[in-house]
This record gives structure tokens, C-alpha cells and sequence, in this order.
């Protein structure tokens, strides 16, 4: 039998350099391209990715290899690793997958920080991506590749996010991004529309939130699935969610010091009671799964995840419990709190209301009747392009204070009819009139001004001042000399402070100092007037504190109506009700105390002392 030779064949090192730019790409799962592929360069944890450290973030990269799956909302505290997740995602894409991707930041300044320490050492480190990057051709924010390009920008240049299509767009802590303008769309907006022209476009979106009205919670209240992480009890086996509440340590009576108490605190199962510590995080994490908590279709093409710090393998319970404990007396920490460790949206609860605690204040006083111990009507109207609402409020001492009646008018007519309204009284007396309404004259300004300057004995236009004054409420004039109302006292209301008061009084019981309302109120009002809620609101490295709607579009109108009743009412001085009952009486003599013993002895002998000068002792 005849042997065969096999003869081996040199491939020179250029075609060989060819075959491997030319072959294909291995596509791997994101998290599975990570665990072979990236290297963390710096941080606590330097050298390869391992994805048993933070197994929570399996499933949400691999969201992103998922064909079906077009946006991945990650709504996060810090310190879980949600950065270097969607870093690892930029990695793989540009590995595997390239076409024009686009990274947005809150600032320029920060893009350029980022690119410089955290995205380009990743590419250098990784020799597929390495091979790939030009680093000659490249700048700042514009990263060059063999075959794509990676641009950054913030979210404060307009500019930038609203030219070239974009495969893949990525948006990092959106809740810092800065607000749509009147020229301009909200950044989000305007980045996604770069995306239209890809049918398999990518978008991720991660950042801790700050209000419910804030970018990151509406695109999770958007999205068609959201999932929360579940991991099961070590003692009970049954799977449960991580919540702060149930963390427990000792009260202040039993431990007085901070550290001490913080130091104690551990984890209680909400489902067996069984006490679960640090230790005992890993193996839960490990054993972890996201499920769905709520789902809108079937097929989910955006995809929500949630988690808090509790599932954070870099903190104790310990720093959770301290980081609370010297929070929770300061609104400004608390928030921080609220926002960076349990990755929920900010409500300040000492001024939080809600409709069920307006429908709380109903009296027995129906509707259109003024209560007996009123004083005072008055009314606000805010005005809309297709109705005006209005509401009359009852004023009596102490600022107490009831909604006698509230509604939609469909024009001024209605208004002025409806405020010429005599209201019958409870006791019977005498009916009582609106005194003044404050009629809001932000829209349609002339017909306002008219309508008060031919209702000027009871109307006057009111406009809210843009910046908080020393004064709830101030005076200005009309200055448009071509209208009726020329001259005339322009109102200028500090809404916030007016809000605070609302809020402060509705926490009353029904009584004296309550603010409350008619029997059978509906709910619409009770919703609008609580449609607002107040938060720190960061300008700059200014923060302060601002009624902001709970809700995007949330309809806050009879609030509105509200607040210049509440003005009205201190135009007429009604925080001096009732001190003209309290003049001063003329001063009685003071009660005669009975006498004592040796008293009755000396009213008896009243010459007692005529005696002893005349030297009769």
C-alpha cells in the first residue's frame, strides 16, 4: 500500500493578516464577550471581568445581543456597576457588531473625561478592538475604528445630537441631562431621532432617578416589560425582593451612637423572618433571576430593569443603615438618599398630599353653601386656551378656610355670572359675594385685562412671580397703555409659598385652621389640587426646593385656582379675622381673696391701732 505525503504549505504572514480581517466576527453574548474578552484596567477590582461578581448585570447586558429587544432602561442606584456594563456593551459592538454608534453625557466635559480614562484604555486593552482603533485618526469625541466610528457629545449640545444617523445610542445618567428649551426638543428626544433610519437599532438608557417626572422613571413607566431582581432567602428558599424597609437595627434608646446601631443592622425575610447578613449576599446573588413585575405585550421590544443598593456586593447593609440615620432629618440628604442608594424618585412626605387626603377634609356643608362661621368669600380663575377654570373659597378666623364650590367656565361670561352669584349661608343669614377674584393673566392677556377693568369693584389680573419674593403676595400696575386696564393693580403671587401653606393646612383635621372642602367633592379636584409635590431642584451647584408636578402633563389647574383664592384672601386681610372680637374690655377689678384668720380679727378691731398710739397697750 503506497503512502501518501502531506505536504504543508506556507501561507505568507500578509494573506494570512487578510483571512482574519475578512473572516467574520464570533458573536457572543455580551456578557460572555466580557468574561473572555475585557479587562478592567482600574478600579477596586482590576484584571479580567468575572460575571459572578455582579450576576444581576447578566441579563441586562445580554438585553443588548437580544435581536427582538430595541431599548434597555436601567433605572439604578450607584456602586451596582451599571457604568462599566454599558461599557462593556460599546465593547462588544465594536467588536462584533460596528455601524456608527453615538454616547451621550450629561456635559461635553464629562465626555471627554470618560472617553479619555475609561473607554479608550478599554479599547487598548482588548487586542481585537485594539487592532481596530485609530488612535492617529481619532479625537476627543470622535473615536475612530477600522470600520466604524463611536462619537460622544452632552446632552448640553444640541448640535451634536441632532445630526448623522446613529446605529447604536447609548444615554448615561439622563436624569442630569438638561431640559428641552423652547427652540429645542428634550436631548433624549432629539438623540433618538438619530436612530429612526436603523431597523435594528440599539438604545440603552441608565441612570439613577431623581423625580417621577424625571427622564429615566417615564421611560421606565413606558416600557413594555420591567423586571426587578429577585433572590431566594437562604433560610426559607423562597425568592424575594431586596427592600430597605426591611432593614433592621437597634433603636436610639438601646444603642445611642450612629456607628454602633448602623453596625448592627442586618436584613429581615419579609416571607420567614429569618435574619439574613452580608455573608449570606453572594450566594443570593449568584442564585438571583429577573422577573417581570409588570408587562404590556407579549412580544417586549423595550425592556425596563430596577434594582437599589441592597444588591450591591460593594455595600453593607451596615452603610445602608448609616447613610439613612444621618440623612433622614435633612431633605437635601434624604433625597440624595432616596435617589443614589434605594433608586427611587424624591418626594418631600412632610409637604406630600395626595386626592384621598383632600376628599379626608369633606364637611357636612354641601356645595354652594357658605359655611356658618365664614367670614370672607374670594375666588381664583386660571385661564386656558379652551376653558377658564375657577374656584370660591370661604374664609373665617384662624385662616380656616373651605371650597364652597369649583368648575370649568367657557368663557368670561360664565365667570362673571357665576361671581355675581349671591351664596346662601348655612345659618341662614344673609347671603355673601365674592369680594375679590384673582384672575390669572398669563394667557390671553388682553381679554383678562379688559374683563377685570370692566369688573373692577370684585377682579383683578394676577400673573406668578418667577422667582421666590419676601412676600407671598405684592403689587404691580398694568403697563400696556393701549389696554382698558391701564394703571390698574397687577397682582404678582409667590405660587410655592401659597403651595407650602395648602399643603401645611391640609394635613388638619377638620376644625378651626383646616383647610377643607364642600360634602360630595369630586375627585378631579381633589387630583389637581394635589397634582404637585415639592423637591430639591439642582441649578447649577444651586439647589432648592420647588412644587413640580408629580407627573408629566399632569393637569394642576384648580391648584392654580387655588393659590389666587389663598391670595385674594390675604389682599383682604383675612389672617385678621376674628382680632376685632378681641378689643380690649375695660379692666376689672381683681377678685377680693378671702381673708385669713388673723384678717377677720383685725376687721373686728379696727381701733386696734388708734389704741396702741394713744398708749393704751
Amino acid at each position: 500500500m503506497r503512502k501518501q505525503t502531506i505536504k504543508t504549505i506556507t501561507v505568507p504572514p500578509w494573506i494570512y493578516k487578510a483571512v482574519q480581517v475578512l473572516r467574520p466576527s464570533e458573536r457572543l453574548p455580551v456578557s460572555v464577550w466580557a468574561e473572555k474578552k475585557r479587562r478592567l484596567t482600574g478600579g477596586a477590582m482590576p484584571g479580567p471581568w468575572r460575571n459572578r461578581v455582579t450576576p444581576y448585570l447578566v441579563e441586562i447586558m445580554d438585553a443588548f445581543s437580544d435581536d427582538v429587544i430595541e431599548e434597555i432602561i436601567f433605572v439604578k442606584p450607584t456602586q451596582v456597576g451599571g457604568t462599566t456594563a454599558m461599557e462593556n456593551m460599546i465593547g462588544a459592538l465594536v467588536d462584533q457588531d460596528p455601524g456608527p454608534t453615538l454616547v451621550v453625557y450629561p456635559s461635553d466635559d464629562l465626555a471627554e473625561t470618560t472617553a479619555e480614562t475609561r473607554l479608550v484604555p478599554m479599547f487598548k486593552s482588548c487586542r481585537d478592538i485594539a487592532g481596530k482603533y485609530r488612535e492617529s485618526e481619532s479625537k476627543k469625541l470622535q473615536l475612530k475604528f477600522r470600520d466604524m466610528y463611536l462619537y460622544l457629545t452632552g446632552a448640553n449640545s444640541p448640535a451634536d445630537l441632532s445630526s448623522k444617523p446613529i446605529k447604536n445610542l447609548f444615554l448615561d445618567e439622563v436624569d442630569k441631562f438638561p431640559g428641552a428649551s423652547k427652540r429645542e426638543a428634550d436631548p433624549v428626544s432629539l438623540a433618538k431621532e438619530r436612530t429612526k433610519t436603523f431597523f435594528n437599532r440599539k438604545i440603552f438608557m441608565a441612570s439613577t432617578p431623581t423625580l417621577k417626572t424625571g427622564l429615566i422613571w417615564r421611560a421606565k413607566e413606558q416600557a413594555d416589560v420591567e423586571k426587578h431582581y429577585f433572590v431566594p432567602c437562604l433560610h426559607c428558599g423562597k425568592y424575594i425582593e431586596l427592600k430597605f424597609a426591611q432593614i433592621r437595627w437597634p433603636d436610639k434608646e438601646e444603642t445611642p451612637d450612629i456607628n454602633e446601631r448602623a453596625e448592627k443592622a442586618h436584613y429581615v425575610c419579609q416571607e420567614c423572618t429569618g435574619v439574613i447578613t452580608d455573608k449570606d449576599k453572594r450566594r443570593m446573588l449568584e442564585a438571583g433571576e429577573w422577573r417581570s413585575v409588570r408587562q404590556r405585550t407579549e412580544t417586549a421590544r423595550s425592556v425596563a430593569f430596577w434594582m437599589n443598593t441592597l444588591y450591591s456586593p460593594f455595600t453593607r447593609f451596615s452603610e445602608i443603615a448609616r447613610e439613612f440615620i444621618q440623612s433622614k432629618d435633612d431633605p437635601e440628604l434624604l433625597q440624595n438618599f432616596t435617589n443614589s442608594w434605594l433608586a427611587e424618585p424624591w418626594e418631600d412626605s412632610r409637604l406630600k398630599t395626595s386626592a384621598d387626603m383632600v376628599l379626608e377634609r369633606q364637611t357636612d356643608v354641601p356645595e354652594l353653601t357658605v359655611p356658618k362661621w365664614a367670614k370672607l368669600l374670594t375666588a381664583g380663575v386660571d385661564v386656558q386656551q379652551n376653558c377658564l377654570y375657577w374656584t370660591i373659597r370661604a374664609w373665617g378666623d384662624g385662616v380656616t378656610s373651605q371650597n364652597i364650590a369649583h368648575g370649568q367656565a367657557s368663557g368670561f361670561g360664565e365667570v362673571e355670572r357665576i361671581m355675581n352669584l349671591q351664596y346662601p349661608r348655612e345659618d341662614g343669614g344673609a347671603p355673601m359675594l365674592v369680594e375679590l377674584a384673582l384672575i390669572d393673566s398669563g394667557n390671553d392677556t388682553d381679554a383678562v385685562y379688559d374683563f377685570c377693568a370692566n369688573n373692577a369693584e370684585w377682579a383683578l389680573p394676577c400673573k406668578g412671580a418667577s422667582n421666590p419674593m419676601r412676600s407671598s403676595v405684592s403689587r404691580s400696575r398694568v403697563n400696556k397703555t393701549s389696554s382698558s386696564a391701564y394703571g390698574m393693580n397687577l397682582i404678582l403671587v409667590d405660587g410655592g409659598k401659597y403651595k407650602d401653606a395648602i399643603a401645611g393646612r391640609l394635613r388638619r383635621k377638620n376644625g378651626p385652621g383646616s383647610w377643607m372642602v364642600y360634602a360630595g367633592c369630586d375627585r378631579e379636584y381633589a387630583e389637581q389640587v394635589t397634582a404637585e409635590h415639592k423637591v430639591n431642584v439642582r441649578n447649577g451647584r444651586r439647589v432648592r426646593q420647588e412644587w413640580v408636578p408629580k407627573t408629566s402633563h399632569a393637569a394642576n389647574h384648580y391648584l392654580d385656582c387655588e393659590v389666587y383664592a389663598f391670595a385674594a384672601a390675604d389682599m383682604k386681610n383675612v389672617r385678621y379675622l376674628g382680632l376685632e372680637d378681641r378689643r380690649e374690655q375695660p379692666a376689672k377689678e381683681p377678685p377680693v381673696p378671702p381673708a385669713a384668720p388673723e384678717e377677720h380679727w383685725i376687721q373686728q378691731n379696727e381701733g386696734w391701732l388708734n389704741i396702741a398710739k394713744e398708749g393704751g397697750w
